[in-house]
């Protein structure tokens, strides 16, 4: 059975999930959020999307979207590890769309708030996000990595009450860390 399994292993890694070239791969939105132009309330949304290549048949990537009441725009909380190799922070906190694809792959709702008492909750997660304890630093498996992140503001903030699913690689990183 093993030898089964890492064929498929190596299969899996030279044709990949995708089909597309990861710089031409989607990265538009998903239609799912929101418009903020026409939404006067406030959101909080947490996203999870398959992750690029192979990878992506075990693993998600999660982020946080957040558009407080009367705003014109969305901020995207995420960590991204390409950006370690480029000297920047692992971290980024930037208007963007709240619900765009991940490279191709079509993002899945986690988590929604909307309305009275969600403005409270933006301000909390944002707090969360920086002061994230690994901001320069992103490694795959165990962590810190984009779940990690995800997992760490959950904790931060427990009125989210946000469980990540499984395939969210890492987001046991934290609490493993504080043991």
């Amino acid at each position: 059975m093993s030898k089964i399994i890492l064929i498929f292993l190596i299969l899996s890694g030279l044709t990949g999930c995708s089909s597309n070239d990861w710089r031409t791969a989607s990265r538009e939105s998903a239609g799912m959020a929101p418009n903020p132009a026409l939404t006067r309330e406030a959101v909080l949304q947490v996203y999870g999307a398959p992750t690029w290549g192979w990878r992506g048949w075990f693993a998600i990537h999660t982020w946080i979207a957040a558009k407080p009441s009367n705003d014109e725009s969305y901020t995207v909380y995420e960590v991204i590890g390409w950006r370690q190799r480029r000297g920047l922070p692992v971290v980024r906190i930037e208007k963007d769309l709240p619900d765009r694809y991940w490279y191709g792959e079509r993002p899945r709702l986690l988590k929604e708030f909307h309305g009275d008492g969600v403005d409270k909750l933006i301000t909390a997660v944002d707090r969360a996000a920086k002061s994230y304890p690994w901001p320069g630093t992103y490694t795959v498996f165990p962590g810190p990595n984009s779940n990690t992140f995800t997992a760490w503001i959950a904790h931060q903030v427990p009125e989210l009450g946000l469980e990540l699913p499984f395939s969210a690689i890492g987001s046991g990183y934290a609490a493993s860390q504080a043991r």
